[in-house]
Formats: structure tokens, sequence, C-alpha cells
């Protein structure tokens, strides 16, 4: 059992332990290319919020890892068989109501650990401080963090080499062969201002993409993909540690 995973603990450990962040793995449930799973970025996010829980642990610190919310945004990807959507405003209620526990039992920080691109957090942030002002919110996505460009020939964007080092490192034996993986050729738009990412809209997985996959995963490997989560989750743990180690009145540096 490990004290700081709530699934796996106890209400003997858990009565007796005052939690300073909670941490709230997002992910998503959809189509990676043919060789990851469905369930890649709940995989990913859920592992790296427990290694990342780990050190902070180790360091005397007390956090507490959510269960993972399998379900994202996946609007544009409504093709595709079994891709499951959770919209923005649904999402929105899941996180107040969570916050809502977290408050009432006093633990005022929480973390979430989004693991796919389709999530986005800000605003919700903003819509739930009105409700509860004394809990902080933050988010961050997990593969921002650690040397991306260091380690990987080309990460990918989605099911592309960096996932694909990552569930090989966590998961191998749901990875299937990579000569099985379509090449995650992705199709940019005709419009200059949209490819340059001036303009933002809906994209549609279907004919933005030939496998579903976006970035070639061919290069992946289960030592890059070790090396990249043990910088991810050393970098994160810092992150936590400096934010347990402080109030949140004393959030803003003094002038």
């Amino acid at each position: 059992m490990r004290d700081y995973v709530l699934k796996e603990t106890n209400w003997k450990v858990v009565k007796d332990t005052e939690y300073k962040i909670a941490l709230l793995p997002w992910g998503a449930t959809e189509a990676h290319n043919y060789h990851l799973p469905y369930g890649t970025d709940s995989y990913l996010g859920e592992e790296v919020a427990i290694e990342a829980a780990r050190k902070v642990w180790e360091k005397g610190h007390k956090i507490i890892v959510l269960p993972c919310v399998p379900f994202g945004v996946n609007t544009g990807q409504i093709d595709v068989n079994l891709c499951m959507n959770m919209n923005p405003s649904t999402q929105l209620m899941v996180l107040r109501d969570l916050i809502q526990v977290l408050d009432h039992h006093g633990i005022d920080k929480l973390v979430i650990v989004n693991a796919h691109g389709g999530n986005h957090f800000k605003q919700m942030i903003r819509e739930v401080y009105l409700d509860f002002p004394d809990v902080f919110v933050g988010s961050l996505n997990w593969w921002q963090f650690g040397d991306v460009e260091g380690i990987f020939e080309e990460p990918g964007d989605h099911a592309g080499e960096l996932e694909t080092s990552a569930v090989m490192h966590f998961f191998p034996d749901l990875v299937r062969p990579l000569n099985e993986a379509g090449s995650g050729a992705s199709i940019p738009y005709r419009i200059t201002a949209m490819r340059e990412g001036k303009v933002t809209s809906q994209r549609i997985w279907t004919k933005a993409t030939v496998d579903t996959g976006v970035g070639d995963p061919k290069a992946s490997t289960a030592e890059k993909g070790k090396k990249f989560v043990e910088e991810t989750t050393d970098q994160i743990a810092e992150f936590l540690i400096e934010l347990a180690s402080i109030s949140n009145e004393e959030l803003y540096s003094k002038r």
C-alpha cells in the first residue's frame, strides 16, 4: 500500500493524516494511433502524479493522489469510435464537487495533473475561485516538464515518440509492436493564420489525422520514457514541495 494514493490507502491511515495537497490526475479515453491504448492519457497522468507524490512524501510532506478522472474533452474525436467525450461544462461541475469535499476536510491546495491536450482548466479555476476563495487550485500539463528536446528526436503531439516512450516505460505490455503503428502524419489547416496558431478552432480528428496519431512513434524506447519521466517527476515534485512549504497567504513575494 502507498499511503499517498487514496484508492490504495485506508481509513486507519487517512483519519490520522493531515494532507497538505491533493493531486487530481485528469486524462481522457481516446484512440492513440494503432499501437497505444485508449487509456494512454489516464494511465500516464495517474502514474506521473503517483511518482511525483512519492518523491514529495519521502521528503516529509503529506500529499494525496486522488483517483484519475478518465474522461476528457474529445469533441473533435467524436467521429472516432468510442472516443469518450466530457464537455468542459461537465468538467467544471466535477471539479467544483471535488473541491467542495477537499475544502470540507481542510485540504486547501489542489493541483490538477493534466494528461490530455484537449483539457483546459484555466477558466474553470477562475470560476471555482468565487465559490472557494480559500482553496488554491492549480493545473499543470505533465509533458511540459523535463528536457523534451534533449531526449526525443520528434516528440509528437499525440501518440508520438514522447507518449509512446512513456507508456513503454510504465506499461510495456500495453504497447503493440511499433511496426504496427501508423506514421502519425497530420494534415495541416489550409489557412495560414490557423497553421501558425494565431487563430484557434476545433480540430476535426478524422480530417486532421490519418491514423489518429500526431507524431511519428518509430524512435520511441522505454529508456527514453524512463529518463523523461524521471526528469518530469523531479521537477513536478520540486514545485509541490515549494507549494506544501508555504500557506496560501504566502504565495506572493513580499514587495
